[in-house]
């Protein structure tokens, strides 16, 4: 499937940036400013493939974030896409990013990972382009091996393969070759080569150490030292501009690290620091006089056609992606769907279980009236943990992939939470139910028992899962460890309990505004359910003595919770309204721009 229009031009025009190092972090205010492009100018057609060469700190990524329009700060010039501004939804409809860092589903296959990017193809044609890719990449004889088992080479391939099934007519790699054996990376660049020329797509990829077995695949190269050019063009009139200005390249060197090294200033001593420094701005210098800028771009011809198989897929499109990606995961035969689908459906249960084990002796006498205080303390505190637990283990992946793919417009944050809840949600009610039916027999006598307040154990259960998993899944959205955002939520929820399950203090011993509080709480309800379940759904066999004291449970309730009858109607609604409405606010949180502090610690 080769695509249509192979005539686009990427220039880039006297490009200033400006950008903040060594920030502060989000409270500490802005960090310093510094200049790390100064009048950067390039040209790649459709079919070439173009390195961007420099040491560390030479402003390679800069420039790639500036053309992919990612970059934070200050730009000045102009980047072009057949002579029209290319904006970042231009850039997001018609071109791709491979950055070093990219994060797949664990649990699915190279061919599936490939199969569910989303695109406007679908069907057939979808199907007809993995397998053009997987083949273009040297993956189809490991088209089925699992994303978790892959090698570095494999890792690169496939996220190069993410963004060839979208068919880009440019396609910018961020060090593509970093860490890859010679052999892998020569394959890396040969692949790109060929792709290129087969299918008209332009590519700019950035270099470090670039090998001399690759140079025959580079079409032009751009040499940048500390944001300035050194040269700007194509790789065999490189030869000949070093040579004329007096720096020729000697016999059987590799030029591309000779001139690279030319270019690269020398810190072994102040004074070769200053000798290099000044050679460089004078070969800097020396480009830009031979080479003036032009005003007008050098393609004139306006925005060319759309590639076919190239554009944006409609957001329902994008939300049946991601939930058929969930899916395949949860029930990928390998320890990843192992360990989800045990967490989904089996830790909330085993955690009961092990409840019913410590309470299962505990009688209706006056000492376990007392002890079902203790339990009901010990249920709430084990749903909440276990909603943590799997939201902790199982939603980062998730939030690392949205930070990733934020900048390519794919989808937006509630497209990716509706079809997480859309599989998280249908698993915690089941969930529920099985552990519902382990703890029940500790609270409910068999003989007064009924369907009822069986849903109203459920109820608070569940709820108190689904809001200690909503709870984790916003303090994720700021948060990158996962075990940080586990203290977090477990100390909201610690507080919530102790003030508001009348387990820990008794209601009336809080302050009266303490006490209003406590109604904004989930804790507050889900506990009320457990209670009268506990103490209003059992017969307590007590027998009053002189030294054995038979709370009544109305007053019991009044006393910890201040509620003598409680109204299920309200705790029901109420708990359900807490856990659903979280959710829905987490949907709208997501779909906020993240601080620049924020979005760098995701980004590594």
């Amino acid at each position: 499937m080769k695509m249509i229009g192979s005539d686009y031009v990427l220039e880039a025009h006297n490009i200033f940036h400006t950008t903040e190092v060594d920030g502060g972090g989000c409270f500490n205010g802005a960090g310093n400013s510094a200049l790390v492009l100064k009048g950067v100018n390039l040209t790649v057609h459709s079919g070439e493939v173009m390195a961007i060469l420099g040491s560390k700190g030479s402003g390679k990524r800069a420039l790639l974030d500036v053309i992919s329009r990612r970059a934070d700060g200050a730009t000045r010039g102009q980047v072009l896409l057949n002579g029209s501004p290319l904006t970042r939804a231009l850039f997001q409809q018609r071109c791709g990013y491979v950055t070093q860092s990219c994060t797949f589903v664990p649990g699915l296959t190279i061919a599936q990972t490939l199969h569910y990017t989303p695109t406007i193809l679908s069907g057939y044609l979808k199907s007809s382009k993995v397998r053009q890719v997987l083949a273009d990449l040297a993956l189809s004889q490991v088209a089925h091996k699992r994303v978790e088992y892959l090698n570095i080479s494999e890792a690169r391939r496939l996220a190069i393969g993410i963004q060839l099934v979208r068919d880009p007519v440019m396609l910018l790699l961020d060090e593509p070759t970093q860490g890859l054996d010679p052999l892998s990376a020569y394959l890396l660049i040969s692949i790109l080569s060929n792709t290129a020329k087969k299918t008209g797509c332009g590519i700019l990829l950035s270099l470090e150490k670039p090998r001399s077995d690759v140079f025959p695949f580079l079409d032009r190269a751009l040499f940048l030292c500390l944001g300035g050019v050194v040269y700007s063009g194509g790789t065999r009139a490189m030869l000949e501009y070093f040579h004329g200005i007096g720096f020729p390249c000697p016999q059987l060197e590799n030029p591309l690290m000779y001139y690279l090294c030319l270019s690269t200033v020398d810190r072994r001593s102040r004074d070769r620091f200053l000798e290099s420094s000044q050679q460089i701005e004078a070969l800097v210098e020396r480009f830009s006089r031979e080479t003036p800028i032009s005003d007008a771009p050098l393609n004139n011809m306006g925005s060319g056609k759309v590639p076919l198989a190239y554009g944006k897929p409609g957001e329902l499109k994008v939300w049946v992606m991601l939930y058929l990606k969930l899916l395949a995961s949860t029930f990928s035969c390998g320890v990843v769907g192992m360990k989800t689908l045990f967490m989904r459906l089996c830790l909330l249960p085993i955690a009961m279980g092990i409840l019913w084990a410590f309470y299962a002796n505990v009688g209706d006498d006056a000492h376990g009236f007392f002890t079902k205080n203790g339990m009901i303390l010990n249920i709430l505190g084990l749903a909440y943990g276990c909603g943590i637990l799997v939201t902790i283990s199982l939603f980062p992946i998730w939030r690392k992939k949205f930070s990733q793919d934020t900048p390519e417009g794919l989808y937006s944050g509630t497209t990716l939470l509706i079809a997480y809840n859309s599989v998280s949600i249908p698993f915690s009610l089941v969930s529920a139910v099985i552990a519902s039916s382990v703890i029940y027999p500790l609270l409910l006598d068999a003989r007064y028992s009924n369907s009822t307040v069986f849903a109203y154990l459920w109820v608070a259960l569940w709820s108190s899962f689904v809001l200690a998993e909503q709870l984790s899944i916003a303090f994720l959205l700021v948060v990158k460890v996962p075990f940080n955002a586990a203290i977090a939520v477990t100390y909201v929820l610690v507080i919530s309990i102790a003030l508001a399950s009348g387990t820990v203090r008794s209601f009336k011993g809080l302050q009266p505004w303490l006490q209003d509080n406590t109604k904004g709480t989930h804790t507050r309800y889900a506990s009320s359910l457990l209670h009268r379940i506990a103490f209003q759904s059992r017969k307590l066999n007590c027998i009053p003595t002189a030294s054995v004291i038979c709370p009544k449970p109305a007053d019991f309730m009044h006393e910890r919770l201040g509620l003598p009858d409680p109204d299920e109607t309200i705790d029901v609604a109420a708990s359900c309204a807490f856990a659903v409405g979280l959710a829905a606010f987490n949907m709208l949180l997501y779909l906020f721009p993240m601080p620049r502090c924020v979005r760098q610690k995701f980004k590594d």
